[in-house]
């Protein structure tokens, strides 16, 4: 429907040589750059408040980790459940029939899964397991190696080579994250066989978070095709962790980080990022997303009050670089 109204609208543009015909025209372009200026602006600052939402995801977790001892797996899914309920109602609630359509279209349907299991899940599954076998910063540096991956699937699909703001832009992510995850001892990155391969497959799923529901996501928009991949990977795991048989002791404090877990570092992250990348594609999406090394360290220092170093500085300004160079 939108495709018609669309071709109805550029019909009534005259063609013809006078003035008026041409003012017109010059009118109708101004309004259609100006659509597609906002549509850039809306998908940048949803790729960059959900990248930096993710940041305080990392934090929270580290805290329900060091301090409440809450085991990997049983966060997961206690994530994956409760924040794919909140996206669950909202669909159901506000968008119900375009959910349905989803889920009874084979084509569609058949998408979603490949995205729910071989993105979503994989990702967050293989990411946990590169934590536990390396640390959060080396897991951190591998898996911003899916800017690798995006920019080889952009350039395949688009039958180009990279340009140099993509490739200026990879090498300053890159050196960002890994001043920041590593304080620029790189001796910190203990990489075990079994630990690369995880962190390479962390990489792998999170590029295929990007990449996958890129021909849904138009079609149903983020919140159907995110919360349907939240909710479901969430009943899946459930079905093996059984998270609620060990629910671990948490006092107000560890509730709280929970909350902002599933709140901001899952509902809210993964909606405005996946809107991002709707809006303004995988590989800009994914650039900006790297922001969520200079979230984390923010929110670590206000929430933990963890201080910030000489190489996170020069890391910060390096994704910011990145940032501008790539917008």
């Amino acid at each position: 429907m939108a495709e018609e109204r669309t071709v109805q609208r550029e019909s009534t543009v005259p063609t013809g040589a006078d003035a008026a015909s041409r003012a017109t025209r010059r009118a109708w372009r101004e309004r259609l750059n100006s659509q597609a200026s906002r549509r850039m602006i809306i998908g940048v600052l949803c790729a960059l408040f959900g990248g930096s939402f993710w940041g305080f995801s990392g934090t929270a977790a580290s805290a329900l980790f060091d301090v409440y001892h809450v085991d990997t797996m049983w966060l997961m899914s206690t994530r994956q459940l409760l924040a794919g309920g909140l996206f669950m109602i909202v669909i159901l609630l506000f968008d119900r029939k375009r959910f349905i359509k989803l889920w009874t279209t084979p084509s569609h349907r058949r998408q979603q899964l490949v995205f729910t299991f071989c993105g979503l899940l994989a990702n967050q599954f293989f990411y946990l397991n590169s934590v536990r076998l390396t640390n959060a910063g080396t897991a951190t540096v591998l898996q911003c190696l899916q800017l690798v991956f995006i920019m080889a699937y952009t350039c395949v699909s688009a039958h180009r080579r990279p340009r140099k703001r993509e490739i200026a832009g990879l090498l300053l992510a890159l050196a960002g994250t890994l001043l920041i995850s590593t304080g620029g001892d790189l001796t910190r990155l203990s990489i075990p066989p079994l630990g690369l391969a995880m962190g390479l497959l962390t990489a792998l799923g999170a590029a295929l978070i990007t990449i996958l529901p890129v021909k849904i996501l138009p079609v149903y928009g983020s919140t159907i095709v995110t919360g349907s991949a939240m909710f479901l990977s969430g009943i899946v795991t459930s079905l093996f962790v059984q998270p609620w048989r060990n629910i671990p002791p948490l006092d107000l404090g560890g509730v709280e980080m929970l909350a902002v877990f599933v709140l901001i570092g899952s509902f809210l992250a993964y909606l405005l990022y996946m809107q991002g990348v709707k809006n303004i594609g995988s590989m800009r999406a994914g650039l900006i997303g790297t922001t969520e090394p200079v979230s984390a360290t923010v929110t670590s220092a206000l929430m933990l009050g963890t201080a910030f170093s000489g190489t996170d500085i020069v890391g910060f300004v390096l994704i910011i670089a990145m940032m501008f160079l790539t917008v």
